[in-house]
């Protein structure tokens, strides 16, 4: 097993710089968290690396300012498998690639029937990891020597599979699509929050009365608060069951809340006053939320039938074509295009020429190889759906 270690100083730091400014190609990137674990989203490990260069682990909360970093290689492309899920603590150091290359969402594209990195390291080149600390906690400081190692090898490959996926992607013809794909995903802007997050508790729909929401609201408020503070996964703390059983119980007192045996975890009990004061102040407060929030969202598919039948027509016609689309080129429906996109315009209909339809689709955000695929045979659908029995053309005699 190769040792590795973790660079926690400014002259070790400073010095893996300039040996990754040395280095030759694309640069490999891949960062640790400790979701499930910590409040935040923040990197506890970052990992490069780069031919000529070798493998570099460093260790954020130790560093802080990561700008020798991006000086070293903010103009190679940056290779990431599932970027998405990187790009956003990256940015939190101040570290912003010019161009990346996202071997998972490579492998989709060219239909890859697994796409975790184990198995397009595995399908690519033949080798296999071991993935056993993926979930763990890299808030661990030191941080085990088998966990660096796994760590390495999140990156050590990382270039040789984008070499192999190019190879893959020139031969589909589909570079094009994964340029631009790459491109979106560097350019898309965060979710903004949540207007309510607190309605995201699991098991709300439990409770009713507007009430009884401003209870689970202020223990939610009560429960985030204390999550920051400590730097701790809310659900580690109180889960959400325990804390909608705290709503459903309506407990008239202090002790009655800590006798309710639903209502547990480790600040559960610890914290008690905490949580007797959210449902006082939720039974006391006249910012009443509402019981049903309006929402713009569409509704299910099932339901079209009874409240758009037009629009239903639109999307049984249009979904197995773009269906059938997607089967030809070798990909999943879903990065052909997303399937949202698809009943959003068969519900709005915002014409039925391919233009009136591409314009759409990119509003909605779809990117110009999917409506080059697309467009036409949904506008062809689109007029095939709205056809009458009447309408259609009489079958040969």
């Amino acid at each position: 097993m190769t040792e590795y270690s973790v660079i926690s100083d400014a002259e070790e730091f400073l010095a893996a710089c300039a040996a990754l400014a040395d280095g030759t190609g694309s640069v490999a990137v891949d960062v640790e968290r400790a979701s499930g674990f910590r409040y935040s989203q923040r990197a506890y490990l970052v990992q490069v690396f780069r031919r000529d260069a070798g493998v570099f682990l460093f260790d954020p909360p130790a560093i802080g300012d990561f700008s020798p970093l991006q000086e070293a290689i903010g103009s190679a492309q940056w290779v990431f498998h599932a970027a998405s899920q990187d790009l956003p603590s990256l940015r939190e150091l101040g570290l912003e690639p010019a161009t990346i290359f996202d071997t998972e969402l490579a492998s989709r594209l060219l239909g890859h029937e697994r796409v975790g990195l184990g198995a397009v390291v595995e399908d690519t080149l033949g080798i296999v990891l071991k993935k056993e600390h993926s979930a763990a906690d890299w808030s661990t400081r030191p941080l085990p020597a088998a966990w660096l190692e796994y760590a390495a090898l999140d990156v050590l490959h990382l270039i040789d599979v984008q070499e192999a996926l190019i190879a893959e992607l020139d031969e589909q013809g589909k570079a094009e699509f994964a340029a631009e794909e790459f491109a979106a995903t560097l350019s898309r802007p965060p979710k903004p929050p949540r207007e309510d997050p607190w309605r995201r508790l699991s098991g709300l729909h439990q409770v009713r009365g507007s009430r009884n929401l401003a209870v689970a609201r202020e223990l939610w408020r009560a429960r985030e608060a204390f999550a920051q503070e400590q730097d701790v996964s809310p659900g580690r703390l109180v889960p959400d069951r325990s804390l909608v059983a705290a709503v459903l119980g309506n407990p008239q007192s202090k002790s009655a809340l800590a006798g309710i045996k639903e209502f547990q975890g480790r600040a559960s009990r610890t914290q008690i006053d905490r949580w007797w004061q959210a449902i006082v102040d939720g039974r006391a407060t006249e910012e009443l939320p509402r019981e049903r929030v309006p929402s713009d969202a569409l509704p299910p598919p099932r339901a079209w039938a009874d409240r758009n039948p037009e629009a239903d027509a639109r999307l049984k016609a249009a979904r197995p074509v773009v269906e059938g689309i997607a089967a030809e080129l070798g990909m999943p429906t879903e990065n052909l295009l997303t399937p949202e996109y698809l009943r959003r315009v068969c519900w709005d209909l915002p014409g039925t020429t391919p233009e009136e339809i591409g314009a759409a689709l990119a509003a909605l955000g779809a990117r110009p190889w999917q409506i080059a695929q697309t467009a036409q045979k949904i506008a062809d659908a689109f007029v095939e759906a709205a056809q009458s029995p009447d309408e259609a053309p009489a079958p040969a005699s």
